[in-house]
């Protein structure tokens, strides 16, 4: 009976301390939400679907701004352009530090450009825009390489003959090669075992992270840390690629001329060395290993998505895809290579790789947040250290900037006068201090690639248009296209 009665009240005690970590002390107005459970949090709030349709259906009830907890864990939600811009964008400075995202904190553990915070996040953001600049606008402009891959995939999509194929290894392969050309100074064959292995790996790696699993792992993760699930299989293919990344860097290493960098490893390396006295430097192999990794799953993932959703759209939307034919005709022609000068006289062109962005939703509630500080914001109080997640479909999916958010329409970009206009709900790579470091690459690589395929080929599916389905694989962090098949037809050239 004593026994029974000392359990009894540690586990009394131990939920009383999760009902107080839950409850932080607040000098103001928390944001509405849900009332939670112990330990569960809001876990009768979530519709089976995933967290993003809960958090959909949350808002209808509570607003723009509401508090949920996933779990013992308070995180609050920002709906709608105008939060989202006025968190991120008019308080920057307060709104820019990273949250956790569960499934990979064992991975990067705040290391790595993504996931690292204060200054050590401002020194390697900053390091890493003007290296990228430096190898991307350099001797050989990132253009030039991005029409060069592109000629590389148009000559391996011939090969195919017509035969429907999965596109998957065709986009990942190009995207990927743009980014190892700047991280790792060379690109990869399309056959290469290793270079495909790694591919595979980061396209488990990403429909993982965005799995109903994951889902749940977010809100548990504490405890279901011990047991298998999702998480492990994602820690085990980080370090088959990160083992990857470690030989890429010993091989650097082994070549480096400081006088004369040749990629983003070697300057990272020559930085580590300068300041290898310095026991504060955030420049060490740590940091290094992280940072690649960060930049080639990112630079790989999010373009390939895109385009492979934005193919199956053309697919199903056969009239648009005759629409970006004659435009791409008339503009650029058979014979000379698109570039990116073509782009401001492809208004349709254009406006359908927008809508592409906006309706395939890539990372629909945005990657997690962190208040550097106590802060109000829109009369509620937020203690420093609560994670926010801009829920970043509520902008691309808001009817009071598009239409029929529901429906794919290139129109969405277009002004009466078939000129391309600007939507201040278009925010695919988020907005402020944390916008996406690739935007301005991933933007020429989908204005170039996308052109130079269809320059070259008609797309056939071995199903009927009406009949194509556009539902996600996965829904989660991020929003993973459906399997589908592709027949790359050669156009005529004359």
């Amino acid at each position: 009976m004593e026994l029974s009665l000392v359990l009894f009240f540690a586990v009394l005690m131990g939920l009383l301390l999760l009902l107080a970590r839950a409850h932080p002390k607040a000098h103001g107005r928390l944001p509405p939400g849900p009332h939670p459970l112990p330990f569960l949090g809001n876990i009768l709030q979530m519709d089976r679907r995933g967290l993003l349709k809960s958090f959909l259906q949350l808002r209808e009830k509570y607003g723009d701004v509401f508090m949920v907890y996933l779990g013992p864990k308070p995180v609050v939600m920002l709906c709608g352009t105008e939060a989202i811009r006025e968190a991120l964008v008019d308080q920057a400075e307060v709104f820019a530090g990273r949250g956790t995202i569960s499934s990979v904190e064992r991975v990067f553990q705040g290391y790595g450009v993504i996931f690292a915070n204060g200054e050590r996040w401002k020194l390697l953001r900053r390091f890493s825009l003007s290296t990228m600049r430096n190898f991307g606008m350099g001797k050989r402009s990132i253009e030039e390489r991005i029409q060069e891959e592109s000629q590389c995939l148009v000559e391996e999509l011939r090969k195919t003959q017509g035969a429907f194929r999965d596109p998957t290894i065709f986009f990942h392969s190009m995207t990927a090669n743009i980014i190892c050309s700047i991280v790792f100074g060379k690109r990869f064959s399309y056959k290469d075992p290793k270079f495909q292995r790694l591919l595979d790996l980061f396209y488990q790696t990403f429909t993982l992270i965005s799995s109903f699993s994951s889902q749940m792992f977010e809100l548990f993760h504490s405890f279901l840390k011990y047991f298998p699930g999702t998480h492990r299989q994602i820690y085990k293919n980080a370090q088959e690629i990160i083992s990857f990344i470690e030989d890429a860097v010993e091989k650097h290493r082994q070549t480096l001329d400081p006088s004369n960098p040749q990629d983003f490893i070697d300057a990272f390396l020559i930085r580590l060395d300068k300041e290898k006295s310095d026991p504060n430097s955030e420049f060490h192999h740590q940091n290094l290993i992280c940072t690649v990794l960060s930049l080639f799953f990112a630079g790989t993932e999010t373009t390939s998505t895109t385009l492979r959703y934005g193919f199956l759209l053309m697919l199903k939307y056969p009239h648009i895809t005759e629409r970006v034919h004659k435009e791409i005709d008339q503009v650029i022609g058979p014979h000379r290579l698109p570039c990116l000068d073509d782009r401001a006289k492809m208004p349709y062109t254009d406006a359908v790789i927008h809508e592409i962005q906006r309706f395939s939703d890539l990372l629909p509630i945005g990657l997690v947040h962190m208040v550097t500080k106590d802060t109000h914001f829109r009369g509620y109080f937020l203690p420093k250290g609560t994670e926010v997640f801009p829920i970043l479909h509520s902008a691309l999916n808001d009817p009071h900037y598009f239409e029929k958010p529901e429906t794919f329409n290139p129109d969405h970009f277009l002004d009466a006068s078939g000129a391309l206009k600007k939507n201040e709900a278009f925010i695919p790579f988020s907005m402020g201090k944390r916008i996406c470091l690739g935007e301005g690459i991933a933007r020429m690589e989908l204005f170039l690639f996308f052109t130079a395929i269809l320059q070259n080929f008609s797309v056939a599916s071995p199903v009927a248009p009406e009949d194509i389905d556009l539902t996600p694989q996965a829904n989660g962090i991020g929003k993973v296209a459906p399997v589908y098949e592709i027949s790359f037809l050669s156009r005529p050239r004359d």
